[in-house]
């Protein structure tokens, strides 16, 4: 029996080189927005809207009365409440309640692979690489990694994560994908110190968020499983699978 295939796309200007149509897309955006995705679900949110702008943000905010979140360039969007970092989330602040999630990078790369008529669309970070990966795996289905990257230009820890899935991943997949290889590579590298490589290699997200004092987002989006649930887009939103 042939195995489904799998595919990285290292960011969302080559998705449209990849057939989403019968596959799992993974949204990966690691700093920080599927990274808060998680945490969010994982400490009692309801759902996590993701939107394109700040103003449909705040529109849908205030018509359901939820909680409107969202960052441009590392910091929290003018005339949003809060901002993308996970620590933001704890369950006596979200528990039961909507939170409309607007970023940079992934909010994009969903609808995209979402326009494309992706089979299934989830999102994907450390704090959640075991469910992503039992998922996968489980399903045996294609696969898309896709990479949020950073203003479409290639990112480390993006980069990063898809080759930790491709890692666990890679003996019930058909990989005929150099990106995949370079992910899985550059993970390798990388371990067991993942921080340490971002710091190291000067990784321009990690320059970004340091700057902005923010190395606890970043340890923390880069440790496994500690939000380990998995979010799937459905209808308008992204919730715990059933």
């Amino acid at each position: 029996m042939s195995k489904p295939q799998l595919y990285t796309s290292l960011s969302p200007a080559l998705v449209h080189l990849y057939d989403v149509s019968d596959a799992i897309v993974v949204i990966i955006d690691v700093l920080r927005a599927t990274s808060t995705i998680a945490t969010a679900l994982h400490n009692g949110a309801k759902s996590v809207i993701p939107v394109a702008t700040v103003a449909r943000c705040i529109e849908i905010g205030m018509s359901i009365g939820a909680i409107t979140a969202g960052e441009r360039d590392g910091k929290v969007a003018e005339g949003l409440e809060h901002g993308n970092s996970p620590f933001e989330y704890p369950p006596s602040f979200i528990q039961g309640r909507d939170l409309v999630l607007t970023t940079t990078n992934g909010t994009k790369l969903l609808h995209m692979a979402l326009d494309n008529g992706a089979k299934e669309i989830i999102t994907g970070s450390f704090p959640n690489l075991s469910a992503v990966c039992d998922h996968l795996m489980e399903k045996n289905m294609n696969v898309v990694l896709g990479c949020a990257a950073w203003k479409d230009r290639v990112n480390i820890e993006d980069t990063l994560f898809a080759g930790a899935v491709i890692d666990r991943v890679k003996d019930h997949f058909d990989i005929k994908c150099d990106s995949s290889r370079i992910a899985l590579n550059l993970y390798r590298s990388a371990q067991p110190d993942l921080y340490g490589f971002m710091k190291e290699n000067e990784a321009s997200h990690y320059h970004r968020l340091t700057g902005f004092g923010l190395e606890k987002d970043i340890r923390y989006c880069l440790t496994p499983d500690g939000a380990n649930v998995l979010p799937e887009f459905v209808g308008d939103r992204l919730v715990i699978k059933a």
